[in-house]
């Protein structure tokens, strides 16, 4: 697949899938330095061994920073890719632990043309688990080059 994929080359139900990426422990407590959310289920693993999960968790909103770079890895979007609208319809469906793998299965939903005419795209974003199954998904529209905007 080229790279510097534009508006016009995006299509409804395309499919893109990233490289993995292992939840470490240091990225539960840098999460934790940089939000201030500090709560043991998140830091203090004698503290999560006492609970439902038998261990830490990451931060719910790991996950949404998780799958934005995770997004950053893909060539394709590299030049193309100008900014992200928002992040809509986001679900937490299961705890991510430290030592899962995930990747990104990104797939390209709804196109359209905002009021300015800058190309707007949906992304549906699934984290993957190494076994297939995925904790979390949502949604993030991001406004993406229009071939008339010239090279990136």
């Amino acid at each position: 697949m080229p790279e510097n994929l534009y508006y016009e080359d995006l299509e409804q139900g395309m499919v893109f899938e990233t490289v993995s990426r292992t939840i470490v422990e240091d990225d539960l407590l840098s999460f934790a330095r940089i939000s201030g959310d500090n709560h043991p289920i998140h830091v203090d693993a004698a503290y999560a061994a006492g609970t439902e999960f038998g261990q830490r968790i990451a931060h719910g909103p790991f996950g949404i920073a998780m799958g934005i770079g995770l997004f950053g890895t893909l060539p394709q979007f590299r030049e193309t890719a100008i900014v992200m609208a928002s992040i809509d319809e986001w679900r937490f469906v299961a705890p991510m632990f430290i030592g899962d793998s995930f990747h990104l299965r990104l797939t390209i939903g709804a196109k359209r043309l905002t009021r300015s005419g800058r190309g707007m795209v949906d992304r549906n974003f699934e984290l993957v688990r190494g076994d297939g199954f995925v904790p979390q998904h949502g949604r993030s529209p991001m406004v993406v080059l229009r071939r008339e905007d010239g090279e990136a």
